[in-house]
């Protein structure tokens, strides 16, 4: 009896013993928790023609097939005009230099004191160096490298101060705009990043002030290799891009080139300018219309000559002026050519149209939407506005007023005429400088791209149990469990003989 009672009690526990081992193993393994790593930070100073921003952004330091979901956290317009004039006035250079200063302790109260050695730090100047660079390359080699001295003082990890080209300009613009339309991941119903099952790609449309971009998912015909295509790697997925820069046709430039045509038909001083209002007129230096690479100075050419312009109110005559500044006439006939004989496939999908396009439609009171006519109808009543009655109840300064009713023909002009898009097409175009509170510029697209070369880093691995609490049960249960076994392994060899 003694006997049967204790092969019971042997075989109970082994049973219980295997129950208990594998009970463990399974919550050790199926309920462990990954912890992140936390935020990986990164800063992108967006040097424009007409202003400088910086921008921080921060992404989970594990990140999504190589790159990383990441998010603006800060942005921090600095004051003044873009670095590109550095050197032509030393009270605005010092008031410049002071407001990214501050810019950039903004930047370190908000990154954790433990992140700034590793938080990568970048400048990329656009159209306002890159034309600096063709007129005086001494000038804006010393402006890279004062920059450059002052942000390797700060304690980031600083990676370059460089000229980005125009493309990647485009480039990245069409990586933002994409990025935050969700159109490369979506949380799925178990909360992980995925690709969106049959996502498509928008366009990105970037008006600056020294350069306008385009750029659009397309492939080339088969066995064709037009200019202008690239290839982009992103959350495992190869795109490809057609993307083009045109140098000079930012609403700044444009409007030198535009008022420089003006000047050399005029047999006189006084220039009448039909994109300025009816009742307003403004002094300008030749120098400011002529010096500059997008232009070819008169035969008698006086940079301090001054001209007065004078406004004539007229949308027709002002759309044809702006015209003029574009080479229209390579293209006639061609389905594949925007404007200036460059290579473009014809338009296709939805755009997105960020910087100028925006803060024009936004001063027209505009929705993101809207058709082709509408805009026109706009455009010719706001120009045929008289001066006094424009200014009437308006708070903004008058060097951004005058100009609205010639960049909203440059709008059209480059849209239309330019990019061809048709009255069709054009329902396609939104208009919009932020989307989900993220503002739509290339710095984000540049981080996205960025990320992709930083290493991930693991998560954290949290165990339900303690290593040396897990190792001691399975060692107790897993020694009891054995010595069961050979305990009814000698009951059975005994009983049998």
């Amino acid at each position: 009896m003694t006997s049967r009672l204790a092969v019971s009690l042997a075989g109970f526990l082994l049973l219980g013993s295997i129950a208990i081992i594998i009970a463990v193993s399974v919550i050790q393994v199926h309920k462990t928790n990954y912890l992140s790593p936390g935020l990986k930070y990164g800063i992108v100073l967006d040097a424009g023609s007409s202003r400088t921003t910086v921008y921080l952004y921060q992404w989970p330091a594990e990140k999504e097939n190589n790159t990383g979901v990441v998010s603006q956290t800060l942005k921090c317009r600095i004051d003044g005009p873009g670095i590109s004039s550095f050197g032509q006035d030393i009270d605005q250079d010092r008031s410049t230099w002071h407001s990214m200063k501050a810019c950039m302790a903004q930047t370190l109260e908000t990154i954790p004191l433990s992140q700034h050695n590793s938080t990568p730090l970048f400048l990329g100047a656009t159209a306002g160096m890159r034309l600096l660079r063709s007129k005086n390359e001494s000038a804006s080699d010393k402006i890279l490298l004062d920059i450059r001295r002052y942000l390797q003082s700060l304690p980031f990890s600083f990676g370059n101060a460089s000229i980005i080209s125009g493309e990647e300009e485009g480039l990245y613009g069409w990586i933002t705009a994409n990025y935050l339309m969700g159109n490369f991941l979506e949380k799925n119903l178990w909360n992980a990043w995925v690709r969106p099952h049959g996502a498509k790609t928008i366009g990105s449309l970037d008006l600056g002030g020294a350069s306008t971009q385009i750029a659009f998912s397309t492939r080339p015909a088969e066995g064709q290799a037009p200019p202008g295509y690239t290839k982009v790697w992103l959350y495992g997925y190869e795109y490809s891009v057609y993307t083009h820069s045109f140098t000079c046709y930012g609403k700044d430039e444009a409007e030198r080139k535009v008022l420089a045509s003006l000047v050399r038909t005029s047999s006189s001083s006084q220039v009448k300018n039909p994109c300025f209002h009816t009742g307003y007129s403004t002094t300008m230096s030749a120098g400011y219309i002529f010096e500059t690479p997008c232009n070819q100075k008169t035969s008698n050419y006086n940079p301090k000559q001054q001209l007065t312009l004078v406004g004539t109110g007229d949308p027709g005559l002002c759309r044809s002026a702006v015209r003029a500044a574009f080479d229209l006439a390579s293209c006639q006939g061609r389905s594949n050519c925007s404007f200036n004989g460059v290579y473009q496939p014809p338009v296709s999908g939805d755009f997105v149209a960020y910087a100028g396009f925006s803060y024009i439609t936004e001063m027209f009171g505009l929705n993101q939407s809207f058709s082709l006519d509408a805009f026109d109808s706009k455009i010719r009543s706001h120009c045929s506005l008289p001066w006094k009655t424009l200014i009437e109840g308006s708070s903004k300064k008058e060097k951004y007023l005058r100009s609205y009713c010639y960049s909203a023909n440059l709008a059209y002009v480059l849209l239309v005429e330019g990019y061809k898009f048709s009255p069709e097409t054009w329902n396609n175009i939104r208009f919009q400088n932020e989307i989900n509170q993220n503002s739509v510029a290339w710095p984000l697209g540049y981080m996205l791209a960025l990320s992709n070369m930083i290493p991930a880093e693991a998560k954290l691995v949290q165990l339900p149990m303690a290593t040396s609490v897990f190792a001691g049960l399975l060692f107790m249960f897993s020694t009891l469990a054995i010595l069961c076994f050979m305990f009814l392994a000698i009951a059975l060899v005994r009983a049998c003989y």
